[in-house]
């Protein structure tokens, strides 16, 4: 039995897309919703700018307090861009139990939060690579939790770099 499903977005360019089928398993399994977005750290490159720019008693004031007041932003942002994308359907902003937008590495941040959430589902996309010569189908996130994940992961396939000669 499906109760909760966690809807994991990159908030990319799909995530409407992949956002439907989260909302079609929630109304099918009259389940909550939880929704998470991981935010990836500041690369060495970042950190060694802010460093070059800033002391260090602003530097852990930004890491501290700025980038809490930061996801909060963007935790806003995502709730208030859910409710937009679901415009006249409003009952189904009241599956969505909560938003969370937390630093760190995006298939730990998600498993970490389907265990929070005790999820019995997780719903992602499947971002297919293309990089260079090699097209990988499965985007590094989407393989991560196709991996470890201890609860079932309902994967929407991105179709827009097939093509017939793909089939």
């Amino acid at each position: 039995m499906i109760r909760s499903i966690l809807y994991a977005t990159d908030l990319g360019l799909y995530a409407p897309y992949v956002l439907q089928h989260a909302l079609a398993m929630t109304r099918a399994f009259k389940a909550d919703l939880y929704v998470v977005h991981a935010v990836e750290p500041l690369g060495l490159f970042a950190e060694s700018v802010l460093k070059t720019y800033l002391d260090e008693a602003v530097l852990t004031e930004i890491r501290t307090n700025g980038l809490s007041g930061v996801l909060a932003s963007i935790e806003q942002r995502v709730f208030e861009g859910f409710r937009d994308e679901m415009g006249d359907a409003q009952q189904d902003m009241q599956m969505v139990r909560a938003v969370r937008v937390v630093q760190g590495d995006p298939p730990q941040v998600i498993l970490a939060e389907a265990q929070r959430f005790n999820v019995d589902l997780l719903v992602i996309g499947s971002h297919s690579s293309h990089t260079g010569e090699q097209d990988i189908p499965l985007g590094r996130t989407a393989t991560r939790l196709v991996q470890l994940a201890e609860v079932p992961v309902y994967l929407v396939p991105m179709l827009q770099h097939r093509t017939r000669a793909d089939f």
